[in-house]
């Protein structure tokens, strides 16, 4: 039986036990309520369901005012449980963490903690210990550690670990890392698109960043800011191709676009870039279709920060995540812009 059967019939009785079970929200307007809410019964079509209020944010809704279903706390099983298992992976990030020692840790059984602790932090609990293990190697490495002690404190047992999975970001060495960006040389070019100018800056690995905006000064001062200690060499593409790769993206010549992308990110970050990389050109998903597409349902708020720390714009097509509740939301570069590019994404797609 889908949500939509087992959730309708408390909704439809407006049934006062299932508050704090669920929300719902109604797309025609905008606004999220409890089960119980006495606001007329909305049309099951134009319902959709989530566990938390939070859900409900996320995808684009509001509370409702005569209900206030932010005032009735939805129940999160396991939270307990994870607190306890993400603090002792945190605690012996340094150390091999089995499931089912993690588990007993937990006081729940190895599914259940998979499943929840995915759900409610995002990552898996391997994800996670590995995501501690990161930080605690790149927190060393700002603090002017020798990379191979910042390599061992930090819990891999060797330095291939580290380069097996860099933990500084696809093709950034914790060398590089650890001096700031120090000793990369970055080229850039800018030019005009339908949607105003574009920046374009490369490391010899891949594309660094990608900048939108109206003035190519102000966004040249913007990745200087960005990458403070590397070398800034303006007006040279590093690769002619990408660049014109990018200027036909633009121009709706090639839909999409499958270059190298050389940033410091998480694994979920990554994660999260990748499905955007697979939204079709002149389409659209929502945070939450994102969050259920990597397999973190529960993560539409991560999804959201992935979106909004993208530094490759188009690249990764973050302009095509939208609220579920209509409008295109937020965007780095501008709602307006995103609107524009949105637009012009949609124009050739109904041609072909």
């Amino acid at each position: 039986m889908s949500a939509l059967d087992t959730r309708w019939k408390p909704l439809a009785a407006r049934d006062a036990s299932a508050d704090g079970t669920f929300v719902y929200g109604v797309t025609s307007t905008g606004i999220y309520c409890r089960p119980s809410c006495p606001s007329r019964r909305p049309r099951a079509d134009r319902v959709r369901f989530f566990d938390t209020t939070t859900d409900a944010r996320q995808a684009g809704f509001r509370a409702c005012k005569r209900c206030r279903p932010d005032t009735v706390g939805l129940a999160q099983p396991g939270v307990e449980a994870v607190r306890r298992a993400s603090a002792y992976l945190a605690v012996h990030a340094d150390q091999s963490v089995t499931l089912s020692h993690l588990a007993r840790v937990a006081a729940m059984s190895p599914y259940h903690l998979q499943r929840r602790f995915k759900a409610i932090v995002g990552l898996s609990p391997r994800e996670y210990q590995a995501a501690v293990r990161a930080g605690r190697l790149r927190s060393s490495l700002r603090d002017g550690r020798e990379v191979t002690t910042a390599i061992y404190e930090a819990g891999y047992g060797s330095p291939s670990r580290v380069y097996e999975a860099p933990p500084t970001g696809r093709g950034m060495s914790p060398s590089s890392y650890r001096r700031g960006g120090a000793g990369m040389r970055i080229g850039y070019s800018t030019m005009s698109s339908p949607v105003g100018q574009v920046l374009i800056a490369a490391t010899e690995n891949g594309v660094c960043a990608v900048k939108l905006g109206e003035s190519a000064p102000a966004l040249a001062r913007d990745l200087r800011r960005e990458y403070p200690a590397a070398e800034i060499v303006p007006n040279q593409k590093p690769r002619k191709a990408w660049v014109t790769a990018i200027a036909e993206h633009l121009r709706g010549v090639t839909p999409s676009l499958d270059l190298p992308i050389d940033v410091t990110a998480t694994a979920f970050q990554w994660k999260v870039w990748r499905a955007l990389q697979r939204i079709p050109y002149g389409d659209t998903r929502a945070y939450a279709e994102v969050a259920k597409a990597i397999g973190k349902p529960s993560a539409a708020r991560a999804v959201a920060r992935a979106c909004a720390t993208n530094p490759v714009a188009l690249v990764v097509p973050c302009h095509r995540v939208v609220p579920s509740a209509g409008g295109v939301g937020g965007y780095r570069w501008g709602a307006e812009r995103k609107k524009r590019i949105l637009a012009h994404e949609q124009r050739p797609a109904r041609g072909r």
